[in-house]
Order: C-alpha cells, then sequence, then structure tokens
C-alpha cells in the first residue's frame, strides 16, 4: 500500500473511532478486516479528492495548482507557501505530488473534502465577547450529518451565557457611559462603577445580564439556520465559498436574526439602565414599554444596529483572513495547525478592530433604545442623534464606554475558550 506494515502501528491511534459501520471491538480497538475495509474507503475518498485537485488531469498536483486550491477557497497564499505545503508531500524532489505521495500522507488522516484543509482556520464564534454581530459559525457536511453542529452550537451557547456573565459588570458599565457620560459630567471607569453600586448595591452591576444571557439561543439558532439558506443561495453549483461571499452571506444572516431578536436587544439596554424598583421583571418591563411607548418603541435603534453589521463583519472577516496569511507564509512550516495560541490571537485582534470600526453606531443604538426612558432626553433620529453627539462633544463623544469594552475582551474570549473546550467534552464533540 506504499507505506510499509511495520509502520502500521505507529498511525492506529489516529484511527480509532474511525472503523466502518462506527464499528470496533468491545475493547476499543480495530480488528484486520475492519481495519482494511475502512483504509479501502479512504484510498477511494482521497482519489476523488485527488482528482479534483489535479486539474489539468495529468496525474500529478503542481505549485499551481495548489495556490489556485487555495484561491477557490478565499484563501491567497504566497507561491512560497504553497512550495512549503508541497515539499511536506513530496517525497521524491520532483517538486510535484502523485497519487501515491497524496494517499501515503493523508491515508490515515481524516480529511474528507477540500472544507477540511481550512479546518483549523474556521473563524469561530466560540470567541464570545458579548457582541451579536459576528459572522455565524461554519460546519463542515461530516459534522452536519453526525449531528456534531448542534451540539457545538449547545458549546458556544453554554460558554456564551458564563462568559457574558462572568464580564457583565464591564458590560454594564459600557452601557451607563453610553447613554449617561458626557464633556460635562467626564464619568469615567470607577465613578461609574460608583453610583452603579451606590444606587443598587452590587448585585446590581449585573442588571440587565439574564435577558443578555437569554437571547444567545435563539439568536445563534436563527442565524445558523439563515446562514445555511444564504450560502446554499449564493454558492450554486460551488462546493465552497469565498471570503466576500461568506461575508454577504453572513451579514444577510446576522440582519435576519437582529431582526427577530431585536425586542430582546431593546428590553437588556432598558434593563440594564433601570434603577432601583423601576420594574418588577422582564415582563414588566416590556409591558409598559408597550403601554407607554407602543410596539415601534421594541425597534428604536434598530437601522443603526443592522448596519453596525457590515463594517463590523466585514473588518472582522478582512482582519482576520490578513493575519491568517501572515501566519501561514511566514510561520507554517510543516503543518497546517496554527495552534490555540495563535488561533485567540487573530480572533481578538479581528474582533477587536470589528468593535472600533462599528462602535459609533452601536452608541447611537444604545441611546436610541435608552431615550424615551430618560426625562428630558431629546427624541432623536439616527443622524439626528449623530449631530447632536459631534456638535456637543466632537468624535471622542462616539467613543463614550469603548474602555469598559476593550477591557472584557480578554477574559471574556478567555472564559468563553475554557467553557467551550469543557462543554466539547461533556457533550461528545470529537475535535479532529
Amino acid at each position: 500500500m506504499g507505506s510499509s506494515l511495520l509502520e502500521l502501528p505507529l498511525f492506529l491511534p489516529r484511527c480509532q473511532g474511525l472503523s466502518p459501520e462506527g464499528g470496533a471491538d468491545p475493547d476499543g480497538g480495530l480488528d484486520l478486516e475492519e481495519f482494511t475495509q475502512y483504509l479501502q474507503e479512504r484510498e477511494q475518498r482521497l482519489l476523488l479528492l485527488f482528482h479534483s485537485l489535479d486539474r489539468n488531469q495529468d496525474g500529478q498536483i503542481d505549485v499551481s495548482e495548489i495556490q489556485q486550491s487555495f484561491q477557490a477557497l478565499g484563501i491567497s497564499i504566497s507561491l512560497e507557501q504553497a512550495q512549503k505545503i508541497l515539499h511536506s508531500m513530496d517525497r521524491d524532489g520532483t517538486m510535484t505530488i502523485d497519487w501515491q505521495e497524496w494517499r501515503d500522507h493523508f491515508l490515515l488522516h481524516s480529511l474528507e473534502n477540500m472544507e477540511d484543509v481550512l479546518y483549523f482556520w474556521k473563524h469561530s464564534t466560540v470567541l464570545d465577547i458579548g457582541e451579536c454581530l459576528t459572522i455565524p459559525d461554519e460546519f463542515s457536511e461530516q459534522e452536519k450529518l453526525t449531528g456534531m453542529w448542534w451540539k457545538q452550537l449547545v458549546a458556544g451557547a453554554v460558554a456564551g451565557a458564563v462568559s457574558r456573565t462572568g464580564t457583565a459588570p464591564l458590560d454594564r458599565l459600557k452601557v451607563f457611559m453610553q447613554v449617561h457620560s458626557s464633556k460635562t459630567n467626564q464619568l469615567n471607569i470607577l465613578g461609574g462603577l460608583r453610583n452603579m453600586i451606590q444606587e443598587g448595591g452590587v448585585r446590581s452591576l449585573w442588571r440587565g445580564n439574564g435577558i443578555n444571557v437569554l437571547k444567545i439561543a435563539p439568536e445563534s439558532a436563527i442565524k445558523f439556520m439563515a446562514y445555511e439558506q444564504f450560502k446554499r443561495a449564493i454558492r450554486g453549483q460551488q462546493e465552497t465559498l469565498h471570503v466576500q461571499e461568506r461575508f454577504v452571506a453572513g451579514s444577510l444572516a446576522g440582519a435576519t436574526a437582529q431582526t427577530i431578536i431585536y425586542p430582546m436587544e431593546v428590553l437588556k439596554t432598558r434593563l440594564t439602565l433601570r434603577r432601583t424598583g423601576q420594574y418588577k421583571g422582564l415582563l414588566d418591563c416590556a409591558w409598559r414599554i408597550m403601554e407607554r411607548e407602543g410596539p415601534r418603541a421594541f425597534y428604536h435603534g434598530y437601522l443603526p444596529n443592522v448596519l453596525g453589521i457590515i463594517p463590523y463583519a466585514g473588518i472582522d472577516l478582512a482582519v482576520y483572513e490578513t493575519l491568517k496569511n501572515q501566519w501561514l507564509q511566514q510561520y507554517s512550516h510543516d503543518s497546517a495547525d496554527p495552534g490555540i495560541l495563535v488561533l485567540l490571537a487573530c480572533g481578538t485582534i479581528s474582533s477587536t478592530c470589528g468593535q472600533i470600526a462599528s462602535y459609533p453606531l452601536a452608541l447611537v443604538r444604545t441611546r436610541m433604545q435608552a431615550q424615551a426612558s430618560i426625562e428630558g432626553a431629546p427624541q432623536l433620529s439616527m443622524l439626528g442623534l449623530f449631530r447632536h453627539i459631534l456638535s456637543q462633544e466632537g468624535i471622542p463623544g462616539l467613543y463614550r464606554g469603548i474602555a469598559p469594552n476593550f477591557m472584557k475582551v480578554i477574559p471574556a474570549v478567555s472564559i468563553s475558550y475554557v467553557v467551550y473546550e469543557n462543554m466539547k467534552q461533556a457533550l461528545g464533540v470529537t475535535s479532529r
């Protein structure tokens, strides 16, 4: 089979759980018949994939065909990087990969299709920082067929809930400063925390967190389903989407989810800013808004919120792809796996850049959601608020509360990642 039989025991641990029909001996091992059948099925799938990469059908994959394949997946790699990838599989020094070299390299890897090549570089929304503008998770066909996708969504939702609860005081401080901070009062981080604690005690720092956690599950589910539909409509006969197409599909999915769950966003802002004893709870808050302001109040700030998806998602994806390609070209030699620290760094930096770009729209959205509940506050439109803030406070006024927003990024990412990994283990989600 190309690989020496003496080498097979070294590779057997990588094949556990991959036997045909999912069958295995009671002791967790594979018998010879199951292992032989597994290898035959692997060869058939690898042959199809080899032919799909061999664009000129000459029986060999060269550097240009590797570049073209990555470009079709939305990743631009340099000639040097393509040569490194080829060199890792080229055993005879011809700078091409024939079928035997391809088969021997991937035979005992769980490679199913070209989407799996990018598995390690998937831009996952598991890095929950409390924003609702992220591109949805992408799942491979195998993850969808095996049902692993919904377990990952559940793990992500739990991770987001724990992360948001842990950073809720900073999130409430951000909203408090967005609405109440101005050039005249010079409200800072310590002053804001002091005011909130004096008004309602330490427990008041978690106001609004309940509904902030509650909206994670419906938003994730709606976004995932909408994203799949938009991807299918855009993709057509293509196997995968380019970065620009993922951005369009993700933005549309985000807008769809926000349209449906937006009343919960308004309730979250009102409950976050409420005074002690102002509302008895979530339902009381919703009833009072409906009674005093009418149903349209549940969509105050909707336009800047939806518009904020475009700069956030676009810059988030662009920065992530740029950082990823830079790392691939400079540091990736023998493995496609960048390591968790690189992924966390890329995701954190790209999300932060997206926040900076969309923050003025987020601030205007929050003020529009809250202005009806503030006595004497002018009831302004989106453009009216922009003009008012710029005339009174200048450009810095559009970034009120951004400091606590940045302060919560690293703890939020760290908490969500740790909880996500533990939840995946508890739910039996397999990792490649």
